[in-house]
């Protein structure tokens, strides 16, 4: 082969298995690399950092923008394109490069600066071309590594002061604000401001990581070496060999991994473990969903109806009394009832008790409005008055 036989020679490799499995010895011949005549025609030292990338494997092969880069096999028009396309995503299109054709033959070399998005315009690219991608200062657009080098600036000596006070304790109220504030951008089908609120949860989720491994207690890698290990041994059926045809399937399979990941051995214990800070509405969801899963439930959803009827009248029973403790009881069966109906329903409370409110605010919101075109305000308006400005929000669909 020309060139070095080990660089870049798919079909040496295989030889090399072949005569492995076979037992044949083999004797490896050392010769100049295209690689070493790409260094030497750019005249660059590959101890500032190099990476060579088979331009077939770029989707595995990860470009590192910060040092030199050869794309090897760019060998048609079509693959450069690809290229072309794929390094755009980490460099910006006026990027200068090199097309390199024929390395080091002589009276074939071709070597070509261009601006990366000319690449492909070249019709002399052939099996022989290679592409060097020269270190920017400057990325135009950050990765996941550049955020956590952020934080360690900010967190590091000379760095931020509010950034340098913070703890686990102080950043959880941050964490459930930006929490929420995906959620209504997903409700508000805003794609850039939930890509803007997903970044914020990260943000989060890299300060914590910061903060822990500063304790020497974990750091990034952890974070995402436990949850990607997680999400292999919870999916079974797709990394293993148990069957799942239907996503109850799926969510009966994970529920038994789950249980006995965490040594839960009674179905009490997996109630348990469902966390105390969560939202009361979706806590008691988790905890009648595992009630059900062992055929503790109602046969259709009219038992659960006529278990929120029986409640409200014990409610009736004391609400008159003076026995808080028994009061706010009562009121806590209701709701616990009225969940349970949601869950028949596949309805999360949490978010029915939302919406509803939000259209409560966009009634009243109504009602002020009208007040305002009325010249009255409503604290000076009677309750009927009130409630036919309420009747006509609802009629005009609010």
């Amino acid at each position: 082969v020309p060139g070095h036989p080990l660089v870049a020679e798919n079909a040496v490799q295989r030889i090399l298995v072949l005569a492995r499995q076979k037992n044949i010895e083999v004797k490896v011949l050392n010769s100049t690399s295209f690689i070493d005549a790409v260094l030497k025609t750019l005249s660059i030292d590959p101890i500032d950092g190099l990476k060579i990338i088979d331009s077939l494997q770029l989707e595995k092969q990860k470009v590192d923008v910060s040092i030199h880069n050869i794309i090897t096999q760019v060998y048609n028009r079509r693959v450069a394109s690809d290229v072309k396309l794929k390094l755009m995503e980490y460099y910006d299109d006026e990027t200068e490069v090199v097309l390199i054709r024929a390395a080091g033959v002589e009276g074939e070399e071709k070597v070509e600066k261009v601006p990366l998005y000319q690449i492909d315009k070249f019709e002399w690219i052939d099996h022989l071309t290679s592409l060097y991608v020269p270190p920017v200062l400057k990325k135009p657009r950050y990765e996941f590594e550049d955020l956590i080098s952020v934080m360690d600036r900010l967190r590091g000596e000379g760095g931020c002061p509010w950034d340098r006070e913070q703890t686990h304790e102080s950043l959880k109220q941050y964490l459930l604000e930006e929490s929420y504030e995906v959620f209504e951008a997903i409700d508000e089908k805003d794609s850039e401001k939930l890509c803007e609120e997903l970044g914020d949860v990260l943000l989060q989720v890299v300060f914590h990581a910061c903060i822990a491994s500063e304790d020497g207690q974990f750091d990034i890698k952890d974070v995402t070496n436990h949850i990607t290990d997680k999400m292999i041994k919870r999916h079974t059926h797709i990394f293993g060999n148990d069957v799942c045809s239907t996503a109850a399937d799926v969510l009966e399979n994970w529920e038994k991994i789950k249980r006995k990941e965490q040594n839960l051995k009674s179905v009490t214990d997996s109630m348990r473990h469902v966390p105390k800070h969560m939202p009361a509405l979706m806590r008691s969801l988790k905890v009648q969903s595992k009630a059900s899963r062992v055929g503790f439930d109602w046969d259709n959803i009219e038992g659960a109806i006529d278990k929120v009827n029986e409640e409200i009248d014990e409610f009736k029973e004391v609400y008159k009394s003076e026995k808080y403790g028994k009061i706010i009881e009562e009121l806590g069966d209701i709701l616990f009832a009225v969940v349970n109906v949601c869950r028949f329903e596949d309805v999360i409370p949490e978010f029915a008790l939302n919406d509803a409110t939000e259209k409560f605010i966009k009634r009243f919101e109504y009602m002020e409005k009208k007040a305002v075109k009325l010249n009255v305000k409503l604290e000076n308006m009677s309750l009927n008055q009130m409630n036919s400005l309420w009747n006509e929000a609802k009629m005009n669909k609010l």
